[in-house]
């Protein structure tokens, strides 16, 4: 029999060991089932666990976030090829994305995420860029680079540097400057050759 803590503020030290109750007679118990052991379990039939795979054919669109590929853009609709849906899908553009973003990312050929709800069309969310791009077209109302250090801005032999401190360099094989109005070099120390 174990010795149980009841509680008894009077009672001082710690409780004794407890020991297995166990009732007498056969093991498992006064109910009579059998102990179930690790290795009764792992050692049950290998063909349940064996058995193969259903075949995994086209899978409906359902609720989730996919990507597919753009097969055509007019505006806020488009035409998508969905990952595991046959065929293309009439999808809309999603109100705070901009649909140029989705016809830039249809003419490179780069994926969009898409958002699939039962019951609704689904929807653009965004465009995935997977590779670095050849060539870069920014076009906005505003452009702002920024360093804090130095700006440098090269293509081959030519370049310009812009520092913190206000010096700006310009370097080239030939460089031509032209204006079809007035053209103004303001400085108070001209040094030309």
């Amino acid at each position: 029999m174990a010795a149980s803590f009841d509680g008894d503020p009077g009672r001082s030290g710690a409780p004794t060991a407890v020991e297995e109750l166990e009732p007498e007679g056969e093991p498992g118990g006064a109910s009579g089932a059998p102990r179930v052991t690790l290795d009764d379990v792992l050692a049950g039939p290998a063909a349940e666990a064996a058995a193969p795979l259903p075949a995994r054919g086209a899978q409906p669109l359902g609720v989730a976030m996919r990507t597919a590929r753009v097969a055509a853009v007019a505006g806020r609709q488009a035409r998508i090829v969905v990952r595991g849906a046959a065929g293309q899908v009439e999808a809309l553009v999603a109100p705070e994305v901009d649909p140029d973003v989705i016809a830039d990312a249809h003419a490179r050929g780069d994926a969009v995420l898409v958002e699939l709800c039962e019951g609704e069309p689904p929807l653009i969310v965004g465009a995935l860029t997977t590779q670095r791009p050849k060539a870069l077209h920014l076009k906005a109302g505003t452009i702002t680079l920024e360093g804090e250090q130095e700006l440098l801005l090269r293509s081959g032999r030519g370049a310009v540097r812009i520092r913190e401190d206000g010096d700006i360099e310009v370097v080239g094989s030939r460089i031509s400057a032209a204006s079809r109005g007035l053209f103004r070099i303001v400085g108070r120390l001209l040094r030309l050759n």
